[in-house]
This record gives C-alpha cells, structure tokens and sequence, in this order.
C-alpha cells in the first residue's frame, strides 16, 4: 500500500516556477490553436469538437494508466485539457449562444461544485495529497473546469466588460499576484492560493494569446493569426517541457523518488 501511495503520488509535477512556466505555455497554445481548429470552415465547430473531446479521452487515458509522473504524457494530457476546455467554452458561447456572463457564472457555479463534491470525499483539495484514483479524477476534472472558466472569464473582460485583450491580460496579470503575495507574506493556505493562481493563469495564459493571434475584424492585437501563433507556442511548449523532462531524469532514482513522494504523504 505504501508502494502504491507514493507511485500515484509522483504522478502531480513539483509545483515549481517551471510548472508555472508550462501552464502559461499550454494556456496560450491552447487557445490559439483552439480557435484555429474551431473556427477553421474546412473542418467545422461539431467536427472539431469531437476531435477535441477524442484527443482529450486518448491522452487521459494514458495519463490515468501510467504509475508515475511522465512529464511528456502529463503535460500532453493538460494540453488536450486546455484545447477542449477552450472548445467548451467556445461552444457555450457561440454555438448555444449562452452570454459570456452566463457563461462564466455557470462554470464558476460548475467549479465549486467539483471543489465541494472532492472536499466533501476526501476531506483535502491539496495536489500533494492524489494519491488514489478518485482523488485523480477529481484532479483532472478541476483541471478541466479550470480551463473551461478561464476561456469564459477571458472572453467576459475582453469582449463584454469592453476591455479588449491587451488590457485583459495587463488585468490577469494583477490578479495572479494576489495569491502570490498573499502565500508569501499573509499565509494565505497553500491550497487555496494553489488552485487560485491555476484558475487565473487560464484567463491570463488566453489574453496574450488572443492579442497576439486573432485576426482581424475580430482581433485588437497583433493580429497574427492563430496558425502562426499556435505553431510558435508550440514549439515553445515543446521546448519547456523538454527542459522538464530532462530536469527530471537528473533529479534521482526512481527509488529516491518514492521515498520522497511517501514522505510527503505521510
């Protein structure tokens, strides 16, 4: 049983500046590749959605059978998370035609439900702690909703609250700092200020991909295009995970690892 806690429980990265570095990175990929498969007219909304949802089922899956944290299947699996919770969002909006603020209200409603139900179960809410597979589930499920409220929340001060993208993002940017200082100089609770800065770095993450990729008449930015913009983040992607990967090859034995990982479930 000790065995099995502490390889479930080296399935959660370290929560490091470079994790927060690759959360921004699948944010923006996400979005922007999002829009440039949903919007696409060869490929339609339902279609690309479908493959959205596929592609999301495929690298969870993986993911939930592995033993032990991988960071290419980890990360790949919160990308397809970023793009088919963007797509939901998307679809909320434009094809249900359901108002941001709806919308937004909703998943925020969808959000501290999860929240709720994985508390009321577990009686922990803390990424240290999924070290069993209902504590996981509910993990990704938070995750997803994440990206799902911070797709709809961009949107909202974007394009109703009249903000546009730029200063959306300048907007993030403020608020993601409030858990941070609050963890660093007002013992704000680790968990709280955790899944608060992992909620806002969606809304952030979208923004700055938005203004620099939406196309005019639609965008206010850069306007570069989602293609370009999303092959670019890409690679940047591809580049901080690979630091990731390598990081964590040097970082020990597997077995220094586990022990590591059950220390700190005990």
């Amino acid at each position: 049983m000790e065995t099995r806690t502490a390889t479930m429980a080296m399935k959660v990265p370290e929560i490091t500046l470079l994790f927060w570095i690759a959360k921004l990175c699948t944010t923006g990929f996400g979005e922007s590749f999002s829009d440039y498969v949903f919007f696409n007219d060869y490929i339609g909304q339902h279609t690309a959605i479908l493959l959205g949802l596929a592609l999301l089922l495929v690298c969870l899956a993986v993911q939930l059978r592995t033993t032990k944290y991988i960071p290419w299947v980890y990360w790949l699996a919160v990308t397809a998370v970023s793009i088919f919770g963007t797509m939901s969002a998307d679809f909320l909006n434009k094809d249900l035609g359901m108002p941001l603020y709806a919308s937004t209200l909703m998943l925020v409603a969808v959000q501290i439900a999860v929240f709720a139900a994985w508390y009321a179960t577990q009686h922990t809410l803390d990424v240290h702690s999924i070290n069993n597979r209902l504590r996981e589930l509910f993990y990704w499920l938070t995750v997803l909703g994440t990206f799902a409220l911070g797709t709809a929340a961009g949107d909202f001060a974007a394009v109703t609250l009249g903000l546009g993208t730029l200063a959306s993002s300048f907007v993030f940017l403020g608020i993601i700092l409030i858990p941070a200082a609050g963890y660093r100089w007002f013992r704000l609770n680790e968990v709280l200020a955790f899944w608060f800065a992992y909620t806002i770095t969606r809304p952030l993450g979208a923004s700055v991909a938005d203004w620099l990729s939406v196309p005019a008449p639609y965008g206010d930015g850069l306007q570069w295009g989602t293609g370009p913009v999303s092959l670019a983040l890409g690679i940047l992607l591809a580049g901080v995970v690979a630091v990731t990967a390598a990081r964590h090859r040097r970082s020990g034995s597997p077995k220094a690892g586990m022990q590591e990982a059950a220390t700190q479930v005990r």
